[in-house]
C-alpha cells in the first residue's frame, strides 16, 4: 500500500469466520465486467440471458474499486475471450450450446467475445487505470493460460478480494484455482452476481462450506467497515 489514509492490515467480517488482511499482501481481483457479457447484444445474451441480473455487482465494485485507488492496492481485472484466429478457442466451447450468435460470429459490439472488439472490453463504470494490471484469459479461471501466478508472485500477494461475473463460472472457477496454489480468497457477496439468482447463492454456498473448503464470503459493507474501523483506532491513537 502506497498511502497512510489507510491501515496496514484489517480484520473482516466474513462467513465462515473473520479474516485478518495484510493489504500490503492483498490484492482486488475483478472477473470479466465486460460488455459482452453485461450489455445487451453480447455473449451472456446470445445464451439467452436477462444481462440485467448481472448489474447488481456493478456499485460495490466500484466501492471497492474506489478503495483500492485510495489505498494503493493492487487491482487486477480480467477479461475473458479469444484471440482473432479462435487458435486458443476449443471446438468443443465454440459448437457447445445453441446461442444466437457463436464466439467469433458478428455482432453489435464487433466479433463475440474476440480480444480487441468493444464488446471484449470492461465496462465503463469499471474501466482500468492504465497503472492497473488486465489479464486476458482464454478460459473461465484467471490461471489457465495466463500470467496471473506470476504476477501475485512478483507482487508477494498471498490474499484475493474476488468479485465480478459470474459467481458460479469464472469467479468460482478463479477461486478453486487460487486455493490450490494456496492463495486465502475472500469473495465479495454483493460484487458478484449471475444470471441465475439460484447459481449465484449456491455458488457462495459452495466456497464457503465445510469451514471455508474455497475460502471466505462476506459483502463491500463489511470490507469498507473493517478498514474505516481500523483508520478510526490509528487517528485516535496518532491524537492521543
Amino acid at each position: 500500500m502506497t498511502s497512510s489514509k489507510y491501515p496496514s492490515h484489517s480484520t473482516v467480517i466474513a462467513e465462515p469466520g473473520p479474516i485478518d488482511l495484510d493489504w500490503s499482501k492483498t490484492a482486488l481481483v475483478i472477473i470479466d465486467m465486460q460488455r459482452d457479457f453485461m450489455e445487451p447484444g453480447g455473449f451472456g445474451e446470445t445464451l439467452g440471458n436477462d444481462v440485467s441480473q448481472l448489474a447488481r455487482a456493478i456499485k460495490p465494485i466500484a466501492a471497492l474499486l474506489g478503495m483500492a485507488r485510495d489505498a494503493g492496492i493492487l487491482v487486477i481485472h480480467t477479461r475473458e475471450g479469444h484471440l482473432p484466429d479462435l487458435s486458443d478457442a476449443p471446438v468443443a466451447k465454440v459448437e457447445r450450446g445453441a446461442p444466437s450468435l457463436r464466439i467469433g460470429d458478428p455482432g453489435p459490439m464487433g466479433r463475440i467475445l474476440i480480444r480487441g472488439e468493444a464488446g471484449h472490453d470492461i465496462i465503463p463504470q469499471l474501466y482500468p487505470l492504465d497503472s492497473e494490471i488486465v489479464i486476458d484469459k482464454p478460459g473461465k479461471g484467471a490461471f489457465y493460460a495466463t500470467e496471473m501466478g506470476d504476477l501475485l508472485q512478483k507482487y508477494g500477494i498471498e490474499n484475493l478480494l474476488v468479485c465480478g461475473v459470474t459467481t458460479e463460472v469464472c469467479v468460482n472457477t478463479t477461486v478453486r484455482e487460487a486455493n490450490d496454489r494456496g492463495y486465502r480468497c475472500v469473495v465479495v457477496s454483493d460484487g458478484c452476481a449471475s444470471y441465475f439468482p439460484e447459481f449465484h447463492e449456491m455458488g457462495l454456498k459452495m466456497i464457503k462450506a465445510q469451514g471455508g473448503i474455497f475460502g471466505w464470503v462476506t459483502d463491500s459493507a463489511a470490507i469498507l467497515q473493517a478498514i474505516s474501523l481500523e483508520t478510526s483506532k490509528a487517528t485516535a491513537t496518532a491524537g492521543a
